[in-house]
């Protein structure tokens, strides 16, 4: 099973308990993949950190501001894409979490926790305004599909 075509697309409004109807919809499509339970929660981990990125400092928790969420497979490739409307970021001036300084520091993790759980994090501008987050993982032979 490959496709360009969204497994699932939605559009939130920048509010922290719609994060649930994310997750609720990935794990409907990590079962119907096949994708086992282990694996399904550090992609469910990841999916969580850059929504709640996107509403808390992307859209500033404005409510009328949407998170747009896509998740696509290509080939074996899962690919989540999370796109705010905020004023965007410069990923270079992250700080590590690891380093001594942060290491009590109640922020600062959620790109960490999205780059050990996932194959591939890019975090990039959007034209209109916004940032978008593209997370790929490499799935096991997706349900339905031959190797």
């Amino acid at each position: 099973m490959s496709s360009t075509e969204p497994l699932f697309h939605l559009a939130i409004g920048s509010r922290f308990e719609n994060i649930e109807v994310v997750q609720m919809a990935l794990a409907d499509s990590l079962a119907r993949l096949g994708v086992d339970a282990d694996l399904s929660h550090w992609i469910d981990v990841a999916v969580r950190e850059a929504v709640a990125n996107a509403i808390k400092h992307g859209n500033r928790q404005d409510p009328t501001k949407k998170v747009q969420v896509d998740l696509v497979l290509e080939g074996e490739d899962l690919i989540v894409r999370v796109e705010d409307q905020g004023e965007g970021f410069d990923p270079g001036d992250l700080t590590s979490p690891l380093d001594p300084a942060n290491l009590l520091r109640p922020n600062g993790r959620g790109i960490f926790y999205m780059r050990s759980f996932m194959d591939q994090v890019e975090v990039y501008p959007r034209s209109e305004g916004g940032t978008v987050v593209t997370l790929r993982k490499r799935i096991a032979s997706p349900a339905g599909t031959e190797e």
